[in-house]
């Protein structure tokens, strides 16, 4: 893995947004002319105190109630208000990678570069990103593409450390009678996302997973994103080189400029057999959030 690999230089030496850039206004009505039923199918997970994080990176979801109706009921009546306006508000204490989430460019690195050639020392601070935080992410509305994986070794889900390499994924786009185009997300479905909320401690210790092979093989075919029903959508661990860790992390975010979206819910798509869509999905917009 070098830098000479990059893909900022097609966009700019100042792109922010990456493989975005695919995503031209043609490629987002074609997405929408996917629309024939209004079927909407939601791919996010619940967030709350249940869900699963990987300590010590990352930190319990804590949510707790900062006003209530009753007290600011009190509050405002001796103010002098009449009408008894009560209100709740609620204040939020997590890691901002819990649940179903997007990677910003920022979130990884390779040595002390980050995407487009950014030392890190230069564009990571004490309050988060300088640049290429998931607040310059554009809206993702574009073609999604699901392939079901899962069923490969012939069970109903891969196990912790099975690795996908691109002949897998050949064969999921044949099955599922697809062809990527430049501007898609795929969606990878492997089955481990049952153990989502169900048994915690063994979704977040190890996955199934697409290779360093693989995800160069989505890279080429020009995708925006990359997703699956796992923590970190890369094997873990990884069965062909033990010591080289997040290795999908660093060529998708650092070198392609390719978005990751983790912890997606990709059942009811596998269910009914839905292979493309319209893939819509607004990051929330935290400045300078990875």
């Amino acid at each position: 893995m070098n830098l000479a690999t990059h893909n900022h230089a097609r966009w700019g030496a100042d792109d922010r947004i990456g493989a975005a850039n695919l995503m031209t206004p043609e490629r987002r009505l074609a997405a929408m002319s996917l629309v024939t039923t209004g079927a909407v199918y939601s791919l996010g997970r619940l967030i709350s105190a249940d869900s699963p994080y990987m300590a010590p990176a990352q930190t319990p979801f804590v949510l707790t109630t900062a006003q209530t109706s009753r007290n600011s009921l009190k509050r405002r009546r001796a103010m002098g208000a009449e009408n008894d306006a009560g209100a709740n508000l609620e204040r939020i204490e997590m890691n901002v990678h819990t649940g179903t989430h997007i990677d910003a460019l920022g979130h990884f690195s390779i040595g002390e570069y980050l995407y487009g050639e950014r030392l890190a020392e230069d564009f990571v601070s004490d309050t988060g990103l300088i640049d290429i935080g998931i607040d310059q992410c554009p809206p993702i509305i574009t073609r999604g593409v699901c392939l079901d994986l899962s069923g490969l070794d012939g069970g109903t889900y891969l196990e912790a450390g099975r690795a996908i390499g691109p002949d897998d994924l050949k064969c999921a786009v044949d099955a599922a009678g697809v062809a990527f185009r430049a501007g898609d997300v795929a969606c990878l479905h492997t089955g481990w996302g049952r153990h989502y909320m169900t048994d915690n401690a063994r979704y977040v210790t190890g996955e199934p997973g697409i290779d360093e092979a693989a995800a160069r093989w989505l890279t080429s075919h020009d995708v925006v994103a990359v997703g699956a029903d796992s923590m970190a959508v890369e094997v873990i661990p990884n069965p062909q080189h033990p010591i080289i860790m997040m290795p999908v992390h660093q060529h998708l975010l650092v070198e392609a400029g390719v978005y990751i979206i983790e912890n997606l819910f990709l059942d009811e798509l596998v269910r009914d057999e839905v292979h493309e869509f319209c893939f819509i999905l607004l990051p929330t917009p935290f400045k300078g959030a990875t």
